[in-house]
């Protein structure tokens, strides 16, 4: 089969290697779609440590059943699927409570760390165990589907602090999972959502999905600007889509009195804490960490029509053309935001 592999910093290479076999309770998926994340666009130069080449990258897909591996009797060949981008084991404390992306053996697709190297879905094929797998909605796309996973960290993020019905809530970053966060947390229940980003194309974006306000921070005035939007109380409760320190330190310093901060990004390994804000304030802080069973609820609502992935989608392309791809989201080109990669065209 083919792969793109990226083999060292900042370089790829569109590979022949062997197609993998699934054992057993594994399946054998033939990739349609799967979407370059900003998380692969970040690792890929060495910075995170979590792309060590030589990787398949990727884990936003959505594809066929080809085979299954024995004693998987719940799935039949050409079913229409996507998977979760988190491997668990199932069986942990964690798993059996329900948290599987807090599993002890937790293990992600795409990514190669210091822990474990787990191949990814940039390539023809890939295997995943069937406890991973959903089925899609006749009416989904392929490319759709591959959108699912980055919805269900924002569902998953909406739900670590239950919102009040019309809390406000500002978002701080537009990419991806800002824009999936402006789309969830309206159906959470927030009244007001503000969105913050330094470009001006994705505050765009965000007017387009309907948020209320869209706040440019790269003049440094954001805050006063924000706080002016709710008389000088600050937000119910803030989303921090980024990870840089300056982008955590506005979110704690945009909530209210009292108003909780969840924190989704992280590109960035450590920020510094403005302690006296979070301890005078009395702010609660949530960590988010990918999804623990949102996909389902997340399909049947795509499907339906109520959370969608369409404008969000920049580009669908074969997976020669990867690379380029990868160098263009790497540049933060204008008007760019989700990229999907198609392998069968690449043949």
């Amino acid at each position: 089969m083919q792969a793109l592999i990226l083999t060292d910093a900042m370089r790829f290479n569109l590979e022949d290697i062997p197609t993998p076999k699934p054992g057993p309770g594994e399946v054998l998926v033939a990739i349609k779609a799967c979407g370059i994340c900003g998380s692969d666009v970040h690792g890929m130069d060495g910075s995170t440590g979590r792309r060590r080449p030589p990787i398949v990258m990727g884990h936003e897909a959505a594809g066929t059943i080809a085979a299954v591996g024995p004693g998987v009797t719940a799935w039949q060949a050409d079913e229409r699927v996507t998977f979760d981008s988190t491997i668990y084991c199932g069986q942990c404390e964690h798993c059996r409570r329900g948290e599987v992306n807090l599993c002890h053996h937790r293990r992600v697709l795409g990514v190669s760390c210091e822990d474990y190297r787990q191949p990814g879905a940039f390539a023809d094929y890939v295997v995943v165990p069937e406890r991973i797998l959903y089925r899609l909605p006749e009416n989904l796309s392929f490319a759709e589907a591959a959108l699912i996973e980055p919805f269900t960290i924002a569902f998953h993020a909406v739900r670590r602090h239950a919102a009040q019905l019309n809390d406000s809530a500002l978002i701080i970053g537009c990419g991806m999972i800002g824009l999936a966060l402006l789309q969830t947390a309206r159906l959470a229940g927030y009244g007001r959502i503000v969105a913050v980003d330094t470009a001006h194309d994705r505050l765009q974006q965000a007017r387009n999905l309907g948020v209320d306000d869209a706040v440019n921070s790269a003049d440094g005035h954001s805050l006063d600007v924000l706080l002016k939007l709710t008389g000088g109380r600050g937000f119910d409760h803030v989303f921090e889509a980024v990870g840089v320190a300056a982008t955590v330190d506005l979110a704690l310093r945009a909530a209210r009195k009292g108003g909780g901060v969840t924190l989704v990004g992280n590109v960035t390994p450590q920020v510094p804490l403005p302690l006296q804000v979070v301890v005078t304030r009395e702010l609660s802080i949530y960590g988010s960490c990918a999804s623990a069973g949102e996909y389902p609820a997340c399909l049947d609502m795509m499907a339906r029509g109520k959370i969608s992935a369409k404008p969000l989608l920049s580009a669908v392309a074969p997976l020669r053309e990867g690379p380029a791809w990868f160098d263009r989201l790497y540049r933060r080109e204008p008007g760019l935001l989700k990229v999907i990669l198609t392998p069968d065209a690449a043949s």
